[in-house]
């Protein structure tokens, strides 16, 4: 099954042909300098009618796309449809040197491929999960509300696979680290992956925020904005162009957007390539430093993208004097990367150093040829499934103790009292209670959960985390390492845990009939429509 995978830019189109199954290139091309003086390709229709030309001796069966910005909508790959479309068309304002390229490449390839499947691979949709703290901006509530602005985050679909690769690498669980990732070429931006999943980013609201890029400001004082509108000198359409197109390494240079030019050039004497490189390298280490304070540590920090693959003497600026995180660089490691699809990762970190460092060469267009063979391969309306339900029960708040702690707060020999079965197999519900003691407060009652397990974890909600005064991380089931402490009591005594409460993340309890029949495995991600009540629901 050939997968034909569109990445459209303003000025570029990338395409490559990945065979669904083996995953192998088929084929690859790239057009550039679309509309710009002298090209061959005064337009957009022009370059595509190239790519068919070039593919047509191929059988195409799907389609995806990179679209850059999807909104709030989409949290994961859809089919396209009228809607898809419409809600990529109402994203043009904050990706407009993307979005309506994409939608382009959409319109043309539709009517020339019309049997088979057309997917779009959102680059916002590995940051949809983000939590609420990290997403919202300090706006007044509901004007941000009305007109969405939120922190959506972009490269997501980069950041996703050289994680993924980093956690192979490391012979980790991807669920386990927490990794810090620079995808570093004329687009920048850093991520916050913590238990897979993008927990901060420094785009925001639109590609324009964060780090320091080729052409691209990056974060910038918004009161810079007024002020120059206000100046006479701007209007929001030319101050589009000089946040967008003249600023960046290109703005503070004068010289050029490209790295390997202002390396050059620095190394003449050339006053403002120099601050230029300096200014792109501080704001990534400011970076590195922030995240690894938002996760409670970092155990790595990988480099992708054109300049994190290719630059060594950027690396090397970026992780200057970050010993005091325990990551130390080996120089001649780092002279040595030469990354390719063949040798993806390499590591640059010495042999003492606590935090790994890797270059790892991203494969978008394989990840979006992934996706895209997922929506072309299953359609969960034809599955056995298809119109059949499952009764649920939903617990946000209980205890898993382990035998010590239990005989510390109910006494010497104590065993737990069967209440009610679970629905899972084994489980059950105790007659004996705790309370929760905070700092602010306390929660009275919580049900033990039985068995006893060999480490304690209490699991509540983020309001009962705001009712005790105390900041317990989202975690899977399980995951109690490093977690918040509290105190409990019971009705022979009082004990502080160092560790254990936890605000679990969404996860199922699934009898393993049911798991046969909606054809779900452990560690999959999936959807919950809960049918009846007051009003249906669909997490």
């Amino acid at each position: 099954m050939n997968i034909l995978v569109i990445n459209c830019g303003s000025s570029s189109i990338k395409y490559s042909i990945i065979n669904g199954k083996t995953e192998k290139l088929v084929q690859a091309g790239k057009i550039e300098k679309i509309g710009e003086k002298n090209s061959k390709y005064t337009n957009h229709d022009q370059a595509l009618a190239e790519v068919t030309a070039q593919i047509s001796e191929l059988e195409i069966a799907a389609l995806g796309y990179r679209i850059v910005h999807g909104g709030d909508k989409y949290s994961e790959a859809v089919k396209i449809d009228q809607g898809v479309i419409s809600e990529i068309k109402n994203r043009i304002p904050d990706a407009p040197m993307h979005n309506p390229y994409g939608l382009k490449a959409i319109e043309v390839m539709q009517k020339k491929f019309p049997s088979a499947t057309h997917v779009a691979v959102f680059d916002t949709a590995f940051h949809a999960r983000m939590p609420r703290i990290a997403y919202n901006y300090a706006l007044d509530f509901e004007t941000a509300k009305k007109h969405k602005i939120r922190r959506y985050g972009f490269h997501g679909t980069s950041h996703s696979y050289v994680s993924s690769v980093a956690a192979e690498f490391l012979k980790k669980s991807l669920k386990e680290l927490r990794i810090i990732s620079l995808h570093l070429g004329n687009g920048a931006s850093a991520c916050a992956v913590e238990f897979g999943c993008s927990t901060e980013t420094s785009m925001g609201h639109t590609p324009l925020e964060g780090l320091v890029m080729g052409t691209r400001c990056g974060d910038i004082d918004s009161g810079v904005v007024l002020s120059l509108l206000r100046s006479g000198q701007f209007d929001p359409d030319s101050l589009d162009t000089l946040l967008n197109k003249q600023s960046g390494l290109l703005g503070i240079s004068g010289i050029s957007n490209d790295v390997r030019d202002l390396e050059n050039s620095a190394e003449a004497g050339e006053d403002r390539a120099r601050l230029a490189i300096n200014i792109f390298a501080h704001r990534a280490r400011k970076y590195i430093g922030a995240y690894a304070a938002a996760m409670g540590g970092v155990d790595c920090v990988l480099f992708t993208g054109g300049i994190g693959e290719n630059s060594k003497t950027m690396r090397r600026r970026i992780l200057q004097r970050l010993e005091f995180l325990g990551l130390s660089i080996d120089e001649d490691k780092n002279l040595d990367v030469k990354v390719s699809q063949d040798q993806n990762c390499f590591e640059i970190s010495s042999q003492n150093s606590k935090v790994k460092c890797l270059v790892v060469k991203t494969n978008e267009e394989l990840m979006i040829a992934r996706e895209t063979a997922k929506l072309s391969r299953f359609d969960i309306e034809s599955s056995d499934s298809a119109g059949k339900t499952i009764p649920i029960a939903i617990s946000a708040r209980h205890a898993h103790l382990d035998q010590e702690t239990f005989e510390a707060i109910f006494g010497k020999g104590a065993t737990l009292t069967h209440l009610k079965d679970l629905s899972q197999p084994g489980q059950f519900a105790a007659e004996e209670t705790i309370d929760l003691i905070g700092p602010r407060n306390k929660i009275e009652s919580v049900r033990i959960l039985g068995p006893l397990r060999k480490k304690n974890q209490i699991e509540i909600s983020r309001t009962d985390e705001f009712k005790l005064g105390l900041d317990a991380p989202v975690r899977d089931s399980g995951n109690v390492e490093a977690s918040a402490p509290i105190t409990i009591k019971g009705p022979k005594g009082t004990i502080k845990l160092k560790e254990g409460l936890i605000c679990a993340r969404r996860h199922i309890h699934m009898h393993p009939n049911d798991a046969k029949l909606f054809n779900v495995k452990d560690k999959d991600e999936l959807s919950v429509a809960i049918q009846g009540g007051s009003r249906d629901l669909i997490f």
